[in-house]
């Protein structure tokens, strides 16, 4: 019975088993591209599946179905995704599109009217798109853009205030105050952010790149030339611009979390971009993201305090260094959450003439980064604010917390005049910094003190209104356009118990004195011309007017040229002038921090460039426009239809740059001293050990070569690999004397120091390049990226002898015994990717593969330079943090 009973059940699974193979139909074609040729092992899936196969090397494939009628989906490496309804068993013929990837891709930047491929374009642009951000392995947009973009530059800092939480980025190495960034080709504000601490972009200003959800973005551009002539005020080193995604084909949802292999440093990311259609052929994308990150830490452990004379075997404290060897310190990136929500929408005229758009969003996210431990012999706490009566007391560490928001909308109509194409549009920006000071205390406040304090305030915003008009006749196009704007920075003061007598320690608040509101206005008329002389010769030109309300008015022009060579490369060149305004937060910025000043821990005041104590005190000159000159040259060639370098030179001189001084502080006499100079005298005033302000001063040259070279669909195995190799080499000197107020030179005081001096010269990579390699084997991908991050210098701040017999007599001031040059160091990214099926794939990444770190701080006997061991790695000239290696896994949803 038992075998009757087995035997009847094999039969029947036989039978269904048969019939569902007798019932699944088979599948052949052949997949090519536009000009006839084969593409060998392209992916093909039965869409919503996880049934598919790949194509042989002559581009055909077979394979069974569930059922006919079904929809296939077929893709490959450097060509667009296509899906096809397959009604039959009659072999399929396919066509997949290549990508506009490389020289073929579209672009409007670098002109004002006529859309371009990147080949027809007389100026360098580069194109990243979606695709390629996440094969960098980064989850911020400026990171993906640091390690895509070799001339680009963006690092995390710490033990920073609010920069920590900014990271400034900037191209060329000219400071992030020189880099124009536009959204779907609109300004965006600047952030209400002055970078004043010691870090790279020192005393400039900045675009929030946190505030814009990567989820959001289609690609981005990145003209690297100077366009002031066409854009206005800060395009001297070039321009960026974000275009956001419009239709998409899937409702996309992603989720991404890491940590480091240190344990610390969790990160959670979440994001959904999806799309409708409104009119019928309108659209409206949404964007929604949440994101959050621990804090990592690589403090230094010194064992010892020199900074504050206090040796390991200290009898009173040696028990307390030897059980915070680190001395209490809590050293790299901070904790934050950021959550975006962002929407790109247009909707055509019913009469068929002109689109309505509508673009934006905003950004919102809390961080807390740490200032320097208080440790129980720095600052006491008699009264048990920061601990518990009965309990040992072990100094504390103060927080620095901020509530950053962002928000950049704009809202616009293009149309058709006749044969005149015009954009009107209007756009607001703003930026939000608010500060919080926690787990600290006011000394002078005594047992009334607080724990946590409220400092204070910024605020920048500024409204714009664009008309842009352009027409092409035939071999002639012609642009022009107009742009209006308003602007205001605002201080807010911080609780009054923030800032009294000695203030919170780490940051007394902004005082009533620094509070303001100032604001001004702009407007600019330009025309852009570009006649294509021959198929071959382009010729083109830009001149822009720009009028200012605070220092009056700038011309900037712009010559280029290109020669294409047949329809597989082209010689391109440009001249131009630009300019940048001083940002209204250098004009106004003033407040007093506690920094490592005059070889101990003091208050530093930054007073504004209005202050009687600067105009008049110091004979300080207004700020004024920065002017630059632009020259480059370069050439492109496409020798096959996968494989094109480009190759670029550039030379730019920038006069009267903002400079944000060095310390001017006390030389022979000290506070209180009758025999202070007059600028000692206005230290005594004010209760500062040392003071800082911004003025134009100093002329700098920068030289550089920017080398791309792109090779898609090599045929390795049964996949396909692609290969990308950047290159940018950048040096930035500074040439000329450094304009000194009289009364500063008269005293001997030097306003930009060497350190100073090294962080516009050496505090940037001057070589950098990437080597990013992506290959595609079916349903798996991966990518290996190598970044080299060329060496970088800290300088002292005077010639650093300081006493020290090197034995041949003293050095040079261009020399010093405690300089220190850290070595180039190359950061590996690993990252597997696996389709599931056509709508759900799994990712893991591990960035920075081999643990790589910089080099450690070498102090040479001087404890400024790593304040007394603090700090293990260099934080002044960082070239890429010092996390280590992060362990990263994904997973992506269509529906």
């Amino acid at each position: 019975m038992k075998i009757n009973y087995y035997l009847k059940t094999i039969s029947l699974l036989s039978i269904i088993l048969l019939s569902g193979y007798i019932s699944a139909q088979t599948v052949t074609g052949k997949v090519s591209d536009e000009f006839g040729s084969p593409i060998p092992f392209a992916n093909v899936i039965e869409k919503g599946t996880s049934n598919g196969t790949t194509t042989d090397e002559e581009g055909n494939f077979s394979f069974r179905v569930n059922e006919i009628p079904t929809t296939l989906v077929f893709s490959s490496l450097g060509y667009t995704k296509k899906e096809s309804v397959i009604n039959s068993e009659s072999p399929v013929q396919i066509i997949l599109k290549e990508e506009g990837v490389g020289l073929d891709e579209i672009v409007i930047l670098g002109n004002r009217g006529k859309e371009r491929t990147i080949l027809d374009s007389p100026v360098p642009i580069d194109v990243v798109d979606v695709k390629e951000l996440a094969s960098s392995g980064q989850v911020s947009v400026d990171q993906m853009l640091n390690y895509k973009i070799p001339s680009y530059n963006a690092t995390n800092q710490t033990i920073s205030d609010a920069t920590a939480h900014f990271d400034p980025a900037d191209l060329r190495g000219l400071g992030p105050s020189r880099t124009l960034v536009l959204v779907n080709g609109k300004r965006k504000n600047q952030s209400a952010l002055v970078y004043i601490n010691d870090t790279p972009g020192k005393g400039e200003v900045g675009t929030d790149m946190k505030s814009i959800p990567t989820a959001a973005i289609d690609r981005v551009e990145v003209l690297r030339d100077g366009a002031s002539a066409q854009y206005g005020s800060d395009a001297i080193a070039g321009v960026i611009n974000i275009v956001l995604k419009k239709n998409v084909e899937y409702t996309t949802l992603n989720l991404n979390s890491g940590i480091t292999t240190q344990g610390d440093g969790f990160m959670l990311d979440a994001d959904v971009n999806t799309s409708f259609n409104v009119a019928s052929e309108g659209y409206v994308n949404l964007t929604a993201e949440f994101s959050s990150q621990q804090h990592t830490n690589r403090a230094g452990e010194p064992g010892e305090d020199v900074l504050f004379g206090v040796p390991a075997d200290d009898p009173n404290w040696g028990n307390w260094l030897a059980e915070n060897p680190d001395l209490g310190m809590t050293l790299g990136q901070p904790d934050m959450q950021k959550g975006d929500v962002f929407v790109n929408a247009g909707i055509p005229f019913k009469s068929g003439n002109g689109e309505f758009y509508a673009f934006g969003g905003l950004t919102y996210r809390k961080g807390k980064s740490f200032a320097l431990y208080r440790t129980p012999y720095w600052v006491d706490d008699p009264y048990n604010l920061l601990h518990e009566a009965g309990t040992e007391y072990n100094g504390f560490q103060p927080t620095f917390e901020t509530n950053i928001f962002d928000s950049m909308d704009g809202i616009g109509a293009k149309f058709d005049v006749g044969e005149f194409k015009i954009d009107v549009s209007g756009t607001f920006g703003i930026n939000t910094v608010d500060y919080t000071i926690g787990n600290t205390l006011n000394v002078d406040l005594g047992a009334e003190s607080p724990t946590s304090f409220d400092a204070g305030a910024y605020k920048f915003q500024n409204l714009l209104g664009n008309i842009d008009v352009n027409r092409n006749f035939g071999n002639i196009n012609l642009a022009f356009g107009i742009e209006a704007r308003t602007e205001k920075f605002t201080v807010k003061e911080g609780g009054s118990d923030s800032y009294f007598g000695s203030g919170a320690q780490s940051f007394p608040g902004l005082q009533p004195a620094n509070a303001l509101s100032e604001g001004r206005s702009s407007f600019g008329a330009y025309g852009d011309a570009e006649w294509d002389v021959t198929e071959a010769l382009l010729i083109g030109g830009a001149l822009r007017y720009e009028n200012y309300s605070d220092f009056g008015g700038n011309t900037s022009w712009k010559l280029n040229s290109r020669y294409k060579l047949g329809d597989k490369g082209a010689i391109r060149a440009s001249i131009s002038t630009g300019f940048r305004a001083p940002a209204l937060h250098q004009i106004y910025l003033s407040n007093i921090q506690t920094l490592v000043s005059g070889g101990t821990i003091s208050n530093q005041g930054t007073f504004n460039n209005v202050d009687p104590v600067i105009v008049d005190g110091l004979g300080v000159p207004s700020l004024k426009a920065e002017t630059s000159h632009n020259i480059s040259a370069g050439f492109t060639y496409k020798f096959t239809r996968n494989f094109f370098v480009s190759l670029d030179y550039y030379n730019i001189k920038v006069n009267d740059r903002v400079l944000f001084t060095g310390e001017i502080g006390y030389q022979n006499g000290g506070p209180g001293n009758p025999d202070n100079n007059p600028v000692e005298k206005i230290l005594d005033e004010y209760n500062v050990t040392s003071l800082k302000f911004f003025t134009n001063a100093v002329d700098t040259k920068t030289n550089g070569i920017d080398l791309v070279a792109n090779y898609k669909n090599i045929s390795l195995g049964s996949g396909m690999l692609g290969a990308t190799l950047a290159f940018n080499w950048n040096e930035t000197k500074i040439v000329g004397n450094i304009t000194t107020p009289p009364i500063l030179e008269d005293n001997n005081y030097t306003i930009f120091n060497r350190k100073e001096a090294s962080r516009i010269e050496s505090s940037r990579p001057k070589t950098k390049a990437t080597l990013g390699l992506n290959y595609d084997l079916n349903k798996f991908h991966a990518s290996l990226n190598n970044t080299y991050f060329g060496k970088v210098t800290w300088k002292h701040a005077n010639n650093g002898l300081n006493g020290v017999d090197l034995g041949n007599g003293p050095l040079p001031v261009e020399d010093s015994a405690y300089d220190q040059t850290f070595s180039g160091k190359v950061i590996t990214d690993l990252i597997f990717g696996y389709d599931i099926s056509d709508k759900f794939f799994v990712s893991a990444t591990v960035n920075n593969l081999f643990n790589v770190y910089p080099d450690t701080i070498d102090t040479k006997g001087d404890f400024v330079t790593d304040l007394g061991g603090r700090f293990k790695y260099p934080w002044e000239v960082n070239q890429f943090g010092f996390y280590g290696t992060i362990i990263k896994a994904g997973v992506t949803f269509r529906f």
